[in-house]
């Protein structure tokens, strides 16, 4: 199951725009910084499938402007 965390930085005035986007996805926990206008997002999804569907939902916010990789991998499954 890939996990990754990322930083959202939004546009200019729509942090609160962003944080209620990010929200309504599934597989995503939003986690917002009090002192600094973006965003931590977390995501987990099932596999790799799931995540190239949420990565494109991710690409049509508008109130996003960068999200950058903090941290990602991949968790095997036990066979």
């Amino acid at each position: 199951m890939p996990i990754k965390s990322y930083l959202a930085h939004p546009h200019q005035g729509k942090k609160d725009e962003l944080i209620t986007a990010l929200s309504t996805l599934e597989k995503c926990e939003v986690l917002p910084t009090e002192n600094k206008d973006i965003l931590v997002l977390v995501t987990d999804t099932a596999d790799e499938y799931e995540e190239d569907i949420l990565t494109k939902k991710l690409e049509t916010i508008s109130s996003l402007k960068l999200l950058a990789m903090v941290s990602g991998f991949n968790t095997p499954k036990d066979k």
